[in-house]
C-alpha cells in the first residue's frame, strides 16, 4: 500500500496527511477548493486551514477527485459529516470493491441518524473494508508531530489490525477497538458537551461547574451509547472520555470556542457566520435528541444545549434549569 488518499483538504485532512507522510510513498490530498490546492501545491501549506505548517514533498494536492483516488491503497475520508453521502457516491465507482476505507469524520447524518461508517457501507458496500479512526486530536498539535494516541475501529479485526500497523508512527499511536458504535457516537456527542463547556467557560462558572458538566455529560454520552449497543468500556476509552476532555478544554476546540461566544451575546448565524471550520456538534445536536427520543434516554445537558442554539432559551436560562432538575441518584 504505497499510495494514501486523503479525501477532505480541511485541518485535520492536512494533518492526518502530513503525520501519515513518512508511511507511504506517496499521499495525495483532495482538496474541494481548485485555488487552495494549487496553493498548497506551490508553498507546502494549507494557509487557510493549517496555516504555519510545511507539508512533506510526497503530499500531493488536487481538486481532481478520480487523480486522488487513483491507485489508493487506503482511502482516508476526513470530510464534514454533511457531505459525507454525496461525497461517497462520487467515490464508488473510483475505488475497488475491497479497497480499505477509513473514516476520520465525527457527527450523525440528520434524519436517517446514522453513523459517518453506516452511511459509507450504504453508499460504497463491503463493510469489511471500513473502519473508523477517533480519538483526542487537534489538527495543528498533530501536524506538529506532538505525541497523540488515537483508535482504529471495525468489526473486522483483521482490517483493524492492518491499518494500525500501516498507520503507526513516532508521533502516532494506534489502538484497536472493535466496538463500532462506541467509539462513533462517543466521537459525534462530545462536541454537544464541548458547546455546554464553552458556555460554562463564557459565564466564568468556575473550575467546579466544568468538571461536574465534562462528568454528566458523559453519563448522558454513555447512556444513550449502550441503549443503541455500544459499550460503556469504549467510552471510558481514548474514543469517549479521552476525547470528551480533550474538546471541552482545549484552547483549539472550535465547539468550545461556539459556546463561549454564545454565553457572551453573539447570535448563532454570527459565529457561524464567522467561522471557517465547521463545528460539528451544531449539527449533531439535533441527530442526538432524535437518536434519544428513539431510544428512550433522557438527555439533560444536550436537551439545554438544543435549546440555546434554537434560540428558546438563553444560557443564563438553560444551566438554571439544570440545576433546578429533580434531585436523582449518581
Amino acid at each position: 500500500m504505497s499510495r494514501l488518499a486523503v479525501i477532505g483538504g480541511g485541518s485535520w485532512g492536512t494533518a492526518l496527511a502530513a503525520v501519515l507522510s513518512p508511511r507511504f510513498e506517496q499521499v495525495r490530498l483532495w482538496v474541494f477548493e481548485a485555488d487552495l490546492a494549487a496553493r498548497i501545491a506551490a508553498t507546502r501549506e494549507n494557509d487557510v486551514f493549517l496555516p504555519g505548517v510545511s507539508l512533506p514533498p510526497n503530499i500531493l494536492p488536487t481538486p481532481d477527485l478520480p487523480q486522488a483516488l487513483e491507485g489508493a491503497g487506503i482511502v482516508l475520508s476526513v470530510m464534514p459529516s454533511h457531505h459525507v453521502r454525496a461525497l461517497a457516491g462520487k467515490m464508488a465507482h473510483l475505488i475497488a470493491p475491497d479497497t480499505p476505507i477509513v473514516s476520520a469524520t465525527k457527527g450523525i447524518e440528520n434524519h436517517t441518524l446514522l453513523r459517518v461508517s453506516e452511511i459509507l457501507a450504504q453508499v460504497l458496500g463491503n463493510p469489511s473494508r471500513i473502519a473508523i479512526l477517533s480519538g483526542p486530536t487537534f489538527a495543528r498539535e498533530v501536524a506538529q508531530g506532538k505525541p497523540a494516541a488515537v483508535v482504529i475501529s471495525s468489526a473486522n479485526d483483521s482490517l483493524a489490525a492492518n491499518i494500525q500497523s500501516a498507520f503507526r508512527g513516532p508521533t502516532l499511536r494506534l489502538y484497536t477497538n472493535s466496538d463500532t458504535i462506541g467509539v462513533e457516537l462517543g466521537a459525534s456527542f462530545k462536541n454537544v458537551i464541548a458547546i455546554a463547556a464553552g458556555v460554562c467557560d463564557g459565564l466564568a462558572l468556575g473550575s467546579n461547574a466544568s468538571a461536574a458538566l465534562i462528568t454528566r455529560g458523559l453519563a448522558e454520552i454513555t447512556r444513550l451509547a449502550v441503549a443503541m449497543g455500544g459499550k460503556p468500556l469504549t467510552l471510558m476509552g481514548l474514543a469517549g472520555l479521552g476525547d470528551l476532555l480533550l474538546t471541552c478544554t482545549g484552547q483549539l476546540s472550535r465547539n468550545r470556542t461556539l459556546g463561549q461566544k454564545l454565553a457572551a451575546g453573539e447570535s448563532l448565524a454570527a459565529i457561524l457566520g464567522a467561522m471557517r471550520m465547521v463545528a460539528e456538534g451544531v449539527q449533531t445536536t439535533a441527530a442526538a435528541l432524535d437518536l434519544g427520543r428513539k431510544f428512550g434516554v433522557d438527555l439533560p445537558i444536550i436537551t439545554q444545549v438544543g435549546d440555546i442554539l434554537d434560540g428558546r432559551k438563553s444560557p443564563v436560562e438553560a444551566l438554571r434549569e439544570l440545576m433546578d432538575r429533580s434531585l436523582k441518584g449518581e
